[in-house]
């Protein structure tokens, strides 16, 4: 249960986005779905069509993943913050070293794995142009499977927790082993006003066990994967996993814990990353209305045409190709 006085019931502010906003290649890209046909680009100089600033116009929010695999130039990210309007929230996953240091390391040498401070400078310099212009949402922690609830591993959480303990971190733990000691993982992120991730995705053995309530007050932070069991593990293209469109009978459920933890927390984040084909924005529409939120701009016929389920949700473009 959140520690701390709860805020007002209802009063939470809740933002539904999605995993990322360019996916230009393989099967699974968004052109000619979500953006028009013509897009492809991310950089929006000129002549290019800006991914970011189009996403922007109709959400507030949306997850950076590509941190974890490298950490961007402090220009980068001033560019990103230029680019989208007042209000609206980056949240930003920790780079792989932080997290993964075999996964860091790999191919490079157990060197590649230490952290350094340079490393901490390196991202804390990162996200500064976002923090600046009040656009920096929640850290992303994401630890994989193999990170199990033991004295180092807990000791290494709560080193990170401190480390960038100026921002709010949001920590993803997979294995079972933490849901296990519910009561000494809870405490442990509460100390550190850190949120548990609550996730969705195909379940293994060893599979966390979570029931999508907020651990604190402050807020709330859930991320979708989508539940293509077939392909979770066995695939040929990354991007095959992610091939999943919740049906509206399957986001209820997730939309009645949305609605439950918005009477007891701040701040909500909600993040859709069964991105193949744009699915992750379609979900996201549809849990955005579910949750009577507002859903801004005009949306492609293409977009419209694909996802059937989002029609009545949005407002139209007058041409399939243009916003």
């Amino acid at each position: 249960m959140p520690t701390g006085d709860s805020p007002d019931v209802g009063a939470a502010v809740v933002r539904i986005g999605t995993s990322g906003w360019s996916y230009p290649g393989g099967r699974g890209t968004w052109n000619g779905v979500f953006y028009p046909a013509r897009g492809g680009t991310a950089g929006g100089g000129r002549g290019r069509f800006d991914e970011l600033a189009y996403y922007a116009e109709r959400f507030d929010t949306v997850e950076v993943n590509s941190t974890f695999y490298h950490i961007p130039p402090p220009e980068m990210t001033r560019s990103w913050a230029r680019r989208t309007p007042a209000g609206f929230e980056f949240a930003v996953k920790l780079h792989q070293k932080f997290t993964h240091p075999a996964l860091a390391a790999a191919g490079l040498g157990e060197e590649a794995a230490v952290i350094r401070q340079e490393d901490i400078d390196a991202f804390r310099r990162a996200i500064e142009p976002l923090a600046a212009a009040g656009k920096l949402g929640p850290l992303l922690a994401q630890f994989p499977p193999s990170f199990k609830a033991a004295p180092e591993s807990r000791d290494y959480l709560v080193w990170l927790l401190e480390t960038f303990r100026e921002h709010p971190l949001a920590v993803e733990l997979r294995h079972r082993s933490w849901s296990d000691e519910r009561e000494a993982t809870s405490a442990l992120l509460a100390a550190h006003d850190a949120a548990w991730v609550q996730i969705d995705e195909p379940k293994f053995r060893f599979s966390v066990a979570q029931d999508f309530r907020p651990n604190i007050a402050t807020f709330f932070y859930a991320r979708l994967h989508g539940r293509n069991r077939a392909a979770w593990w066995d695939h040929e293209a990354s991007e095959d996993r992610y091939d999943y469109l919740y049906s509206a009978a399957e986001l209820e459920p997730i939309a009645e814990a949305a609605q439950a933890a918005r009477r007891l927390v701040r701040r909500l984040y909600l993040y859709m990353n069964n991105h193949f084909e744009a699915k992750a924005v379609a979900n996201a529409v549809m849990l955005k209305a579910r949750l009577g939120l507002p859903i801004p701009g005009t949306w492609p016929e293409s977009f419209v045409r694909r996802f059937p389920e989002v029609r009545g949700l949005v407002a139209p473009a007058t041409s399939p190709l243009l916003p």
